[in-house]
């Protein structure tokens, strides 16, 4: 009997896609040891890594419901089938993402969700999890994976069948295959950078700002954003250029930021008693995009989410977009397991196209909340789009609609938007020739 028709996972990383991903093996009945360089998340005194919210949209509720949690993360997120613009002079204009309230994205917590998605795959007798365990290397032709106990500082080596990649962004194991032969890899860092503050509770523990809305200060070249917590708190970030004018390095004071706060943003002012703490403790994260490719070595190492395709988070799809790829990996298990290279291959060729599409509709998506959410002719449009959707909900579909409200695959929804547009150009174009070919007849 061949090895890896039993394969064991050696997972690397126990963030959100790592235990996604640990869960379904779990599920499966493969062994998988999953190795992470921080505490267990499940110690309450643990920290949560990052804490920008985390958008959930049907992709990544999907994938939940295929491991049996969806309901129980469901049930702490806070719904928002819209966002809330405030303008400058206080003004607030609510945008629905949907034709109705019931298409709504869901605020989680990246911390209270990787902790039940640990608890999930914990429950399976075949998942170890271990923690303080910080890969520094990989031998992809051995299988192994070399690591260091962050606690004790003791060096080890693990091996298995089966690396999976699930570190980040700045991925270790995909830094072993970067010095491979033919391995192609991109970084593309945002010129500007994010920085949180937090938003509490009211008086008497309500919610400041409306409830059920993605807030967004659009100002041109920079914005703020602030999305709601069960506990009527905010999670609220900065996304600024690092430098130049209104930036993280321009506004280095105490009366600078007040200054710049009371000038840009200054119905939030009254809503951050800790604006000026905040600032300057909370560190400024960067933004980048990444790709590579290919996303496997033969039947030895497979790479997912931000491993393999970090995307800035302006479209909400990252999490979900990882979420996915569990969900597409599984399918390909069932279909050509246990033939691991032809697993990883035919899930590589699914997804690649479709997250690269993803990568660019996140950046404009950046340009769009920032620059153009406060405009009439932003909100002309997409008047007519929802207009459009409701006279023919069989047929057109806004992008944001397809990317977040199915599971339509990037580039297919990319592509079918555009054609809709060329079409309703096309009708209105053809409309307008008529009324003046009317007007004509008359006057002649």
């Amino acid at each position: 009997m061949s090895l890896l028709e039993h394969p064991k996972f050696i997972v690397v990383g126990a963030g959100p896609a790592g235990a996604m991903v640990a869960a379904y093996l779990g599920q499966a009945g493969y062994q998988v040891e999953v190795y992470e360089m921080r505490d267990d998340l499940r110690n309450s005194d643990a920290p949560g890594g990052r804490s920008i919210n985390l958008a959930l949209s049907l992709r990544g509720i999907a994938a939940l419901e295929r491991i049996g949690i969806a309901d129980r993360v469901l049930a702490t997120a806070v719904p928002m089938p819209g966002r809330m613009i405030h303008g400058v002079d206080g003004t607030l204009t609510f945008q629905p993402y949907g034709k109705d309230a019931t298409q709504a994205i869901h605020s989680v917590s990246r911390g209270d969700l990787n902790r039940l998605l640990l608890e999930t795959a914990d429950q399976h007798e075949s998942v170890r999890l271990l923690f303080h365990k910080k890969c520094i290397d990989v031998d992809i032709d051995h299988r192994c994976v070399e690591l260091v106990d962050t606690q004790s500082g003791e060096r080890s080596t693990v091996t298995g069948d089966i690396i999976v990649s699930a570190d980040g962004a700045f991925s270790v194991v995909r830094r072993s295959l970067q010095k491979r032969d033919r391995f192609d890899y991109r970084q593309d860092y945002l010129l500007h950078g994010y920085k949180e503050l937090a938003i509490p509770p009211g008086p008497n523990g309500e919610f400041r700002l409306e409830k059920n809305a993605l807030h967004i200060w659009p100002r041109r070249e920079f914005m703020m954003i602030a999305l709601p917590n069960e506990d009527a708190s905010y999670t609220c970030t900065l996304f600024w250029p690092f430098e130049g004018p209104n930036s993280f390095a321009a506004i280095d004071t105490e009366e600078k930021l007040l200054n710049h706060f009371y000038r840009c943003f200054p119905d939030a002012v009254a809503h951050l008693p800790t604006l000026v703490e905040d600032y300057f403790a909370n560190p400024v994260g960067s933004l980048a995009t990444i790709r590579c490719a290919p996303w496997y070595i033969e039947d030895k190492v497979v790479l997912l989410g931000d491993a393999c395709h970090a995307v800035v988070p302006f479209y909400g799809q990252g999490m979900n977009a990882a979420f996915e790829d569990v969900l597409v990996l599984g399918e390909c298990v069932k279909a050509h397991a246990p033939h691991w290279r032809r697993v990883f291959e035919v899930y590589y060729q699914t997804r690649k196209v479709h997250v690269d599409t993803l990568a660019d509709m996140a950046i404009s998506n950046f340009l769009e909340m920032r620059d153009h959410t406060g405009s009439r002719k932003f909100l002309r449009k997409k008047q007519l789009e929802k207009t459009l959707h409701r006279l023919f909900p069989k047929w057109y579909f806004p992008l944001y609609t397809l990317a977040t409200f199915t599971r339509m695959p990037y580039l297919e929804a990319v592509r079918r938007t555009k054609k809709q547009d060329r079409i309703v150009r096309g009708i209105g174009w053809g409309l307008a020739l008529i009324v003046l070919t009317i007007l004509a007849a008359i006057v002649w």
